[in-house]
């Protein structure tokens, strides 16, 4: 891709360094996105389930689900800090993605996040992976075993769904002050308003300044669901779906993740390019991934805590 002058950044992964780039992603939900339920899968109703390792047992660090027949190794990389090897435990073709740990409490550290993480994206480079949400730790393999024997055939649809799909990640901010400015001089309610209360010497009044600010909140909010519908109208045709996360602080408009064909992931990035020059300066954008498909797959597991003995 020739290099642009960038307005979005687009990263590999958390650990690699920034790819400049005029382009856009975001993670968030609004009117307009393509809508997929997050799939899900729990312990079959009736079915025993696994007791968690207590504090001072031997257990097993669960990272994701993959679709294998033969065991499978990806070093020693486990989580924890002693570099334990991350092997699979397996009931028919599926398998568990795990590594031995001593305990079942794991502080979520930067440093534990970032090698749940590397594991998750170590296995994706040769197979479809279900992720497990961080900290989940079995006492036994034979444990391990049980549960993927009792959610099979929905681990098995994931598997499917998920099959040769990648998530990236996209999110929009703006300079609000910036876009204020702008409203002051092209939102014709807003110029009225506040041209009459510049000419009438009314900025210093309480409720003047009340009424304005409501006007502005407005209008921002209206400015703010226009773009995101015109974003997730340029991307809608290059991904399978996509799902908005709540936006963070005041300068977010848009946090959303998108679910994208392995084949069309040149073809999405071309789009975020599109839109995000076609913007300019007005927004930035950050775009992220690849990465498994956390935002559209939700297993739960109906799990006892052990004690720990």
């Amino acid at each position: 891709m020739a290099k642009q002058k960038p307005t979005a950044t687009k990263t590999a992964t958390k650990k690699k360094g920034p790819v400049e780039m005029r382009s856009a992603v975001r993670e968030e939900r609004s009117a307009g996105s393509v809508a997929l339920a997050p799939l899900s899968a729990s312990v079959a109703p009736g079915s025993e389930a696994p007791r968690l390792v207590g504090e001072a047992g031997a257990g097993r660090y669960v990272y994701g689900v993959i679709e294998v027949s033969e065991p499978a190794s990806f070093g020693r990389i486990g989580i924890g800090g002693a570099g334990d090897p991350v092997y699979t435990v397996h009931h028919n073709d599926i398998a568990a993605v795990v590594s031995k740990t001593s305990v079942f409490i794991f502080d979520p550290t930067r440093e534990n996040a970032l090698a749940h993480e590397h594991v998750i994206e170590s296995v994706m480079k040769t197979h479809t992976i279900i992720p497990m949400s961080f900290g989940t730790v079995f006492r036994t393999d034979d444990d391990i075993r049980e549960v993927l024997r009792s959610i099979y055939a929905s681990l098995k649809d994931v598997l499917k769904q998920m099959g040769g799909k990648l998530e990236f990640g996209l999110k929009v901010t703006w300079d609000r002050d910036k876009i204020i400015d702008e409203l002051k001089r092209d939102d014709e309610e807003v110029f009225r308003f506040h041209q009459e209360i510049t000419r009438k010497h009314l900025q210093s009044t309480y409720f003047a300044r009340m009424q304005l600010g409501r006007m502005i909140d407005k209008a921002l909010v209206s400015r703010s669901g226009d773009y995101v519908r015109e974003i997730y109208d340029a991307l809608r045709s290059t991904c399978v779906a996509s799902r908005d996360n709540k936006p963070i602080g005041d300068k977010m408009i848009m946090n959303a993740a998108f679910l994208i064909q392995k084949d069309k992931e040149a073809e999405f990035d071309a789009a975020v390019n599109r839109i995000a020059k076609k913007f300019g300066d007005r927004l930035n954008f950050k775009y992220t991934g690849p990465w498994p498909p956390y935002n559209f797959v939700n297993i739960r597991l109906k799990l006892e805590r052990g004690s720990a003995g």
